[in-house]
C-alpha cells in the first residue's frame, strides 16, 4: 500500500524553509558577483590589449579575403582558378616539402626523446613522496618551471644565435621545453603511486635508485609512455613553426611563402602540415589507448 511521508509541523518547517531560501539567495548573489567581476576583468583586459571592436568589425573581412586567396592560384597558367583544379601545379614542390616535413618530424622526435629522458630522471627528484632532500626537490621543481615557462621559440632564437641556422636549435629548444612540461606531469604520476612496494624495497636494504628502479618505475612506465606520446603530438606542431626563426623544418619555407605572398604555396604547405599532424595524432592516440588498456588489465 502507498505510504505518505509525514509532514513536519509548521514551527519546525519554517526555519528550514527560511534557511533554504537564504542559501539560494546567497548562491545567486555569489553568481551575480562572479559575473560582475568577470565583466570588469574582461573590460580591463580589453583596454590594456587595445581591443577596438569597431576596427575589428571593419577589418574582419580581411581574414576571409586572405583565406580566399589561399584557395586560388595567384600566378602561372591557372591564375585566378581554384587550386584544386590543378593538384600537380599546386603541389609543385611536394618532394621538397615532404623532405622538410620529414625533417620536422625528426626534430620533434629528437626533441621529445631528449626531453623525456631528462624529465624521467628529474621527475623522481621532484616527487615529494620519494624522500629526497627538500632543497634538491625545490631546486629541481624550479628548474622544471623555468624550462616549461620560457616559450620554445625564445629558446630556438637563443640557440640559433649560438649554433646558427638548422635543425639543432629546434631540437634543443623542444628538448628543454619538453623536459619542463613532462617533468611536472611525470612527478605528479610518481606522487600518486602505491607506496607499499617502495616501503618493501627500502626495508630490504635497497638504495634510493634501486627503489626507484624496482618499486616505482614498473608502476609509472605506462603513464610515462602515454604522456611522452602526447607530448610528441604537441612537438610535431611546435616543430612546424620552428623554421620561423631559422630552426629548420617546414616552417622555414612556410614563413618565406607568407612573406613573399605566395598564396598557393602557403595553402599547399599548410595542407601538408595539417595532414601530417592528423596522421601523427591518430597514430599516437591509438598507442596511448593501447598503453592505458594494458595498464588497466595489469
Amino acid at each position: 500500500m502507498p505510504t505518505t511521508l509525514p509532514r513536519l509541523p509548521d514551527d519546525r518547517l519554517r526555519p528550514l524553509t527560511e534557511a533554504y531560501a537564504s542559501a539560494v539567495r546567497a548562491s545567486r548573489l555569489r553568481f551575480l558577483l562572479g559575473l560582475v567581476v568577470f565583466a570588469v576583468v574582461l573590460v580591463v583586459a580589453a583596454r590594456f590589449a587595445e581591443v577596438d571592436l569597431v576596427k575589428m568589425a571593419n577589418r574582419i573581412g580581411a581574414i576571409g579575403d586572405y583565406v580566399g586567396r589561399l584557395a586560388v592560384f595567384d600566378s602561372g597558367d591557372f591564375v585566378g582558378r581554384p587550386v584544386i583544379v590543378a593538384p600537380g601545379e599546386w603541389m609543385w614542390g611536394l618532394s621538397h616539402w615532404a623532405k622538410l616535413i620529414g625533417d620536422t618530424l625528426l626534430i620533434a622526435y629528437a626533441g621529445t626523446l631528449l626531453g623525456a629522458v631528462a624529465a624521467f630522471f628529474l621527475s623522481f627528484m621532484a616527487a615529494r613522496n620519494l624522500g629526497r632532500h627538500p632543497m634538491v626537490r625545490i631546486g629541481v621543481k624550479r628548474l622544471l618551471e623555468f624550462c616549461r615557462t620560457v616559450p620554445e621559440l625564445v629558446f630556438a632564437l637563443i640557440f640559433v644565435i649560438a649554433f646558427g641556422l638548422g635543425p639543432l636549435p629546434g631540437v634543443l629548444a623542444l628538448a628543454i621545453h619538453t623536459a619542463g612540461a613532462l617533468g611536472k606531469m611525470f612527478s605528479e604520476v610518481v606522487e600518486n603511486i602505491d607506496m607499499k612496494p617502495v616501503e618493501g624495497t627500502t626495508a630490504t636494504g635497497g638504495s634510493w635508485w634501486q627503489t626507484v628502479r624496482f618499486a616505482v618505475v614498473p608502476q609509472v612506465a605506462a603513464n610515462f609512455a602515454s604522456y611522452a606520446l602526447l607530448r610528441f603530438e604537441i612537438n610535431v606542431r611546435g616543430a612546424s613553426v620552428m623554421g620561423f626563426v631559422g630552426a629548420g623544418g617546414i616552417g622555414q619555407d612556410l614563413i618565406e611563402a607568407i612573406r613573399k605572398f605566395y598564396y598557393a604555396d602557403v595553402s599547399a604547405i599548410l595542407v601538408l602540415i595539417i595532414l601530417t599532424v592528423m596522421v601523427i595524432d591518430l597514430a599516437t592516440e591509438r598507442l596511448r589507448h593501447h598503453l592505458t588498456a594494458t595498464e588497466a588489465r595489469a
